[in-house]
C-alpha cells in the first residue's frame, strides 16, 4: 500500500473531489461496455491507480480479487512472529490494501472501510497506517464509537513521529465531541437543492446573485461523451485522457429550496483554466472569482476581478500582489455585505500552515494589503472559505484544524477584525462526519435565518448543493399598565445581547401589549421596556431552555404611569417607634426604588417623609426630615448616586386625610394615612417622598 501522509490527503481536498466526480460517469460508461481486453487486472489497477483515476482502480482490483485461490483460513492474521505472507497471500494481501486505498482516494468510505477492516485483519507490519485509515473511513461514515476504539488502537500501537501520529489526538477528540452532540437539538434544517442545480458533476460555493437567481461552481460536463467501443487503457499515458468536465460559474433561478433553468453565466474563460468559488460586491456589478489550474497534480489559484456593464461581464484580471502572491495559492473571495472588506484564503508566506483566512481592507474598490487574522482564527492545518455576519459580528468559516465532527466543518467566531472570541464548532446537521464548506446568506440583512452550504454528505464524491432554515427560537412577554392592568399599547420593548453588548431588535407594541423576539439557544438577553410618562423596567433572562424546546414566555412587565412633581405614595414604610431607624421590612420596599432607579438612570427623585397631627410643629419637622434623610442614605447605600436624591420632611403640613372627625374626636384612619412616605419624580429627573410610620407625633 502506497502510505499517503494526511497532508497528501487533505491538500486540495475539495479540487480532488470535483475533478474524480467525471470519473464516475466517464469510467462507468466504460465499465458497462461488454467489449473487454483483460489480459492482467492487477497490471491494469495499477496503471489507474498510478495515474491517480482511483475510481477504476478500485474496478480493477476488485476483478483482480477473483483471480485469487484463496482459502479463508491463508487469510487470518499469521501468528509466527516475523513471517510475513508469501506468494500469493503476499499479492492478495496488497491487492486488499491498494483496493481499500483506492476507495479512500475516491471518497468513497463505505466501501474504503470494508477492505480496510480486512486489512486490519492481517495484522500486517507491512500496512503500518492500515488503522488509522480504517478509523479516518468509520469516522466518516458517522460511526463515531467504533472510530474512537481504532483511533485509540493505533495510538497505543503506531511508534512512527510523523503527520498522523500528531493528527490522531485531535481525531480521538472529534470523536468524543460528535458522540457528546449526539443528543443536542439540531439549530437548522437542511435539504438538499431541488431542481436541477445538483445534476451532474460537482456543485458548490453558491452565491445570491439577486432575490430569484442562484449563482453556483459546477464540473459538470456540458456534453459528456458517450462512446459505443472503448478499448481499455493499459499504459499510464493512455490513462491521461483531458476531461470535459470543467470547473465555471453557472445560474439557476427560483425560490426557497428550488431552482431550475441552470445555465453558464456569461464570462469570459480561459483555456486551461477553471473558474468559479466567487462573491459578488454589494451593488451586483463587480465579481470576484477564483480561477485555477492544475499542474503535475497541484492546484495553482488566483483570485481575479470582473466588473459588469450593460449587463456584460469583463474578461477578469488578476489582482495584484496585495491579494496574490506569485508561487502561492489565493482563493473563496468573500466581500462583506457593507463593501468594507475582502477575505480569502490563502497559502501565501506569512500564514500558520496550510491555508489561513486573510483579510483586505477596501478603499475605493482597491483591496489594500492582506491582513492574516491571526492565530485566534487560523491553525497548522486547512481554514477555508469565509462569511461574515455584518449583523451578528460573527466570522463563518470551514477548518479540519479544530474539533469537530469530521473534515471541514464550519465554525464561528464574533469580531470586528480587530480581536476575535475563540471559534465555536456550529453542531449538526450544519456540520457532517464529511466536508462542509461555503456558507452563504439568502438575504445578508438576516444572514442566518436561511442559506445555503456545500457538503458531500450524501455523495461518493463530490460536493453538492443544501439549503439550510434556522429553527427559530422564540422569547416573548406582556406589557401592562401597573394601574390598569391593561395591555400597554404604544410601548417599545428593545431586546439586547448582554454578553455582546448589542442591541438585536426594538418593537412598539400594538394593541395587544405583546412583544415577540426571534432569539439564540444559551445567550444571555435584556428586555427594557418604556413609554413616555411611565418608569422604565428591565427584565435578565438567558435561554439555556431554549435548547430543547422552541418558544419561552417571559414574565409580565408592569409599567408604572407617574407625571412630573406629583407624589407617589410608598407603602409599607416602617420605623422604629419614635425614631427614623428603618426597619428591615421597609428595605425591601425601598429596593423596588432601587431598581426603578436603576432601570431609569435620568430620573432625579424627591424622598419625603409626613406625619400626622399629633404632636408640635418642630418635632415633626424634625422626625421627617430624619426620615426622609434614611430613606435617602438607604438609597445612597444601594448605590444610587446622591446627587440624585433630595431628602425632604413635611411634618404634618401636608395631610391628604382628616385627622380627627367632625366631632372633634380622633380619627386613627386619617392619621395612619397621612403618616405616610412618598417620591415624586423631579423635572427631567425622579424624586422620592417618605412618609412617617404615624408614630412619631404621638411619642
Amino acid at each position: 500500500m502506497e502510505a499517503k501522509t494526511y497532508t497528501e490527503k487533505r491538500n486540495g481536498t475539495l479540487m480532488k473531489k470535483i475533478t474524480l466526480c467525471w470519473l464516475v460517469v466517464f469510467t462507468g460508461i466504460i465499465g458497462s461496455l461488454q467489449a473487454q481486453y483483460v489480459y492482467d487486472f492487477k497490471h491494469t489497477a495499477d496503471v489507474f491507480y498510478g495515474s491517480r483515476d482511483y475510481y477504476s482502480a478500485a474496478q480493477y482490483y476488485n476483478k483482480a480479487l477473483g483471480t485469487f485461490k484463496i482459502k479463508p483460513e491463508q487469510v487470518l492474521p499469521y501468528t509466527v512472529a516475523g513471517a510475513p505472507p508469501s506468494g500469493k497471500l503476499k499479492d492478495y494481501q496488497q491487492v486488499v490494501a491498494r483496493l481499500a486505498e483506492s476507495y479512500r482516494l475516491f471518497y468513497d468510505y463505505g466501501n474504503a472501510e470494508t477492505w480496510y477492516a480486512q486489512l486490519v485483519g492481517f495484522n500486517n507490519p507491512a500496512y503500518p497506517q492500515a488503522r488509522y485509515w480504517y478509523a479516518i473511513c468509520l469516522r466518516n461514515n458517522g460511526k463515531y464509537q467504533e472510530a474512537l476504539d481504532e483511533f485509540k488502537k493505533f495510538k497505543q500501537s503506531y511508534t512512527a513521529a510523523d503527520e498522523l501520529s500528531v493528527r490522531t489526538p485531535l481525531e480521538i477528540a472529534c470523536c468524543e465531541f460528535a458522540l457528546s452532540e449526539a443528543n443536542k437539538e439540531p439549530r437548522f434544517t437542511i435539504v438538499k437543492t431541488a431542481g436541477n442545480v445538483n445534476e451532474g458533476g460537482a456543485n458548490y460555493a453558491p452565491v445570491i446573485l439577486d432575490p430569484g437567481t442562484l449563482m453556483f461552481t459546477s464540473s459538470r460536463a456540458e456534453n459528456p461523451p458517450l462512446p459505443t467501443t472503448v478499448k481499455q487503457p493499459t499504459t499510464k499515458k493512455q490513462a491521461k485522457k483531458g476531461t470535459p468536465y470543467v470547473n465555471d460559474l453557472y445560474t439557476a433561478t427560483g425560490s426557497g429550496n428550488t431552482f431550475d433553468n441552470s445555465q453558464k453565466l456569461k464570462i469570459p474563460t480561459t483555456k486551461g483554466f477553471d473558474q468559479g468559488v466567487s462573491a459578488i460586491t454589494p451593488d451586483g456589478n463587480s465579481l470576484y472569482i477564483t480561477r485555477w489550474s492544475m499542474k503535475d497534480g497541484v492546484k495553482q489559484s488566483a483570485i481575479y476581478f470582473s466588473s459588469r456593464q450593460n449587463g456584460v461581464w469583463s474578461e477578469p484580471k488578476i489582482l495584484g500582489d496585495n491579494v496574490n502572491v506569485t508561487g502561492y495559492n489565493s482563493m473563496q473571495p468573500y466581500i462583506t455585505a457593507d463593501g468594507k472588506y475582502l477575505l480569502f484564503a490563502s497559502n501565501r508566506p506569512g500564514g500558520m500552515g496550510k491555508n489561513d483566512l486573510w483579510y483586505c481592507i477596501m478603499t475605493n474598490g482597491t483591496p489594500g494589503g492582506a491582513r492574516n487574522m491571526g492565530t485566534a482564527i487560523n491553525t497548522k492545518d486547512e481554514e477555508q472559505a469565509p462569511f461574515y455576519d455584518a449583523e451578528k459580528n460573527l466570522l463563518v468559516f470551514s477548518t479540519d484544524g479544530r474539533v469537530g465532527l469530521g473534515g471541514l466543518d464550519f465554525f464561528q467566531s464574533e469580531g470586528d477584525f480587530g480581536t476575535w472570541s475563540a471559534p465555536v464548532n456550529m453542531g449538526k446537521p450544519l456540520n457532517s462526519p464529511k466536508d462542509d464548506i461555503y456558507y452563504t446568506a439568502l438575504d445578508n440583512t438576516h444572514p442566518f435565518a436561511a442559506g445555503f452550504i456545500s457538503s458531500d454528505r450524501e455523495s461518493i464524491c463530490c460536493l453538492e448543493v443544501f439549503s439550510i432554515n434556522r429553527i427559530r427560537k422564540i422569547a416573548s412577554g406582556l406589557i401592562i399598565d401597573c394601574d390598569t392592568h391593561l395591555p400597554l399599547e404604544g410601548a417599545t420593548v428593545t431586546l439586547l445581547d448582554t454578553v455582546r453588548r448589542k442591541t438585536i431588535r426594538k418593537v412598539t407594541l400594538d394593541a395587544t401589549g405583546r412583544y415577540t423576539f426571534e432569539v439564540d439557544p444559551q445567550r444571555f438577553y435584556k428586555v427594557i421596556a418604556e413609554k413616555d410618562n411611565y418608569f422604565t423596567k428591565t427584565l435578565y433572562f438567558n435561554t439555556d431552555s431554549l435548547v430543547r424546546i422552541d418558544s419561552m414566555d417571559n414574565p409580565t412587565l408592569c409599567l408604572k404611569h407617574y407625571e412630573i412633581e406629583k407624589p407617589i405614595v410608598l407603602n409599607n414604610i416602617y420605623y422604629d417607634f419614635g425614631k427614623a431607624t428603618l426597619r428591615p421590612e421597609s428595605k425591601a420596599v425601598l429596593d423596588t426604588v432601587v431598581d426603578m432607579l436603576n432601570d431609569n438612570p435620568k430620573l432625579t427623585i424627591e424622598m419625603s417623609a409626613h406625619t400626622d397631627s399629633v404632636g408640635s410643629v418642630k418635632f415633626n419637622d424634625k422626625l421627617s426630615q430624619a426620615r426622609a434623610q434614611s430613606c435617602v442614605d438607604y438609597l445612597i447605600s444601594r448605590g444610587i448616586a446622591s446627587e440624585r436624591l433630595i431628602a425632604k420632611g413635611y411634618g404634618k403640613s401636608k395631610p391628604i386625610a382628616p385627622n380627627s372627625l367632625p366631632n372633634h374626636k380622633d380619627n386613627p384612619e386619617g392619621r395612619q394615612l397621612n403618616r405616610r412616605t412618598e417620591f415624586k419624580v423631579l423635572k427631567r429627573q425622579v424624586q422620592v417622598k417618605v412618609e412617617d410610620d404615624g408614630n412619631s407625633s404621638s411619642q
